[in-house]
């Protein structure tokens, strides 16, 4: 396992943009994939999108395909999820989680996760 901060989250109104960042302690050796999930009041954690370590290769959820970005940055072990055009629907605690996960959006695949961060958007 690793340790994971997230950091980045905060208010914006709708139409805006966030950038989040989640940087990573420990080992890389287990760690092919970074993940970000969200989780809004009363409702289910969901998977936003992943990213391979290896090679910057991506996946989406549905909410996340063509709004938000991911990548992860080697030389500082940080994973970034940009976000953009963001809607009240956003509003959530969005985690950062590592591992190697066969599902990549599946939160019970993953062994690591941050503490949270919060975006809030106001109509």
């Amino acid at each position: 396992q690793v340790h994971l901060v997230e950091s980045g989250g905060g208010s914006v109104q709708t139409g805006g943009s966030l950038g989040l960042s989640c940087v990573v302690s420990g080992s890389m050796y287990n760690v092919a994939f970074m993940a970000w999930f969200r989780q809004a009041p009363g409702k289910e954690r969901e998977g936003v999108a992943a990213v391979a370590t290896a090679d910057n290769s991506a996946w989406y959820g549905d909410a996340a395909r063509g709004r938000f970005s991911v990548a992860f940055d080697h030389s500082k072990k940080t994973a970034y999820l940009q976000l953009r055009r963001l809607t009240p629907d956003d509003t959530a605690i969005y985690y950062c989680a590592a591992g190697q996960p066969t599902r990549l959006l599946s939160q019970d695949e993953y062994n690591s996760w941050g503490q949270g961060t919060q975006v809030t958007v106001s109509s």
